[in-house]
């Protein structure tokens, strides 16, 4: 967000020096971030370290924006360094682990990042080539709206930041960088056919859904937590057809009225789509969102039953978490809050440990 601020100010104002920051921030800080980040999940601070350094050395060696070579490489990188460590944990002398915990994050960092330039830029850069072309023909021939068909289930199954961030974003800081804007941040980041889902429930729910929708389209339409809305679709996965034709009708509203944004929308809420709107596009912006959720909402009604379990949004909920992988930051919407209850109790900690790494405590 703040390289769209940037991107923004600087052609609205045609600024030399801000216009100097689009430049280093879309190719060395984004992908550095994604690859940190990734890197962090995977083996924590020296995870990040490593794949930080293994990024860098993809991003040299091209001229595009390195954003799938960090999301694959980062977390690749931090996973071998995983091994490694666990492999020689109890091998190392006492004493030594500083500097063999140093030298092998240099030394497997280094070698991967040379490894990554020679064997991985092609691939990445081919590919890239390959998605561009073909976002190209959906846009010359005015089929983007059908992106939705993979797009929206692919939110609820959680794959949302594989198609957004490896794909659209990537693509969408090449066209933002060239003419300004792009359609193709939108995408993903409408909060129109999540809204239409949770206007069904708010309308047409048991009494219970009624009001964990009504809470829960708050926070989706102004917070951009979009999984907010994923058990409601998961307890009636028909609904997934709505939020398809939601989604294609708002993309189509887009493109009708060539709109984009100049950058990330991130988190995708309606006030981060503000800030990110080209100056000119907000009007039609808002209207492919109402747009959408329309649509989505209209739709939706016919699957509605009265005969809905309240226990059914808590199963869905449950299933939302294993889908994802983890505990959800909006989980406890959908369950008792008797049961939600615990706090932590500080009488059961054993061990407080003090860590020093590099020496830095």
């Amino acid at each position: 967000m703040a390289w769209g601020i940037i991107t923004a100010l600087a052609i609205a104002l045609d600024n030399e020096m801000l216009t100097a920051f689009i430049g280093p921030f879309l190719t060395y800080l984004l992908p550095l971030l994604l690859a940190i980040a990734g890197g962090k999940m995977v083996h924590g601070y020296r995870g990040s370290v490593i794949a930080a350094v293994v990024t860098m050395g993809l991003i040299i060696g091209t001229d595009i924006t390195m954003f799938i070579g960090a999301m694959i490489m980062g977390p690749l990188s931090a996973w071998i360094l995983k091994k490694f460590d666990n492999f020689i944990e109890e091998k190392i002398p006492t004493g030594f682990e500083l500097l063999i915990n140093n030298l092998s994050t240099a030394i497997i960092g280094a070698a991967l990042a040379i490894i990554g330039q020679i064997t991985f830029v092609p691939v990445i850069e081919e590919l890239t080539q390959a998605l561009a072309n073909g976002v190209d023909f959906l846009m010359n021939y005015n089929l983007l709206p059908l992106t939705a068909i993979f797009i929206e289930p692919a939110k609820i199954l959680f794959l949302n930041n594989a198609i957004g961030q490896g794909v659209l974003t990537p693509l969408g800081l090449l066209q933002a960088s060239e003419f300004g804007k792009s359609v193709l941040f939108l995408l993903e980041s409408n909060p129109g056919p999540g809204l239409g889902i949770l206007l069904a429930f708010m309308f047409f729910g048991t009494k219970k859904t009624k009001g964990t929708a009504s809470g829960a389209s708050i926070i989706h339409f102004f917070g951009g937590i979009h999984e907010i809305y994923f058990p409601f679709v998961l307890m009636r996965p028909i609904l997934i057809l709505p939020l398809i034709l939601g989604g294609m009708a708002g993309t189509f509203i887009f493109t009708l009225f060539k709109v984009g944004l100049v950058g990330i929308a991130s988190p995708g809420s309606v006030i981060a789509i503000s800030i990110m709107s080209s100056a000119g596009d907000h009007l039609p912006i808002y209207l492919g969102i109402l747009t959408s959720a329309l649509v989505t909402f209209l739709i939706s009604i016919p699957f509605m039953k009265k005969t809905q379990n309240d226990s059914d949004l808590e199963d869905a909920a449950s299933q939302m978490e294993q889908l994802k992988g983890k505990k959800s930051r909006v989980s406890s919407m959908f369950s008792n809050k008797e049961e939600n209850a615990q706090e932590f109790n500080y009488a059961n900690v054993e061990k407080i440990a003090y860590a020093c790494d590099a020496g830095l405590g």
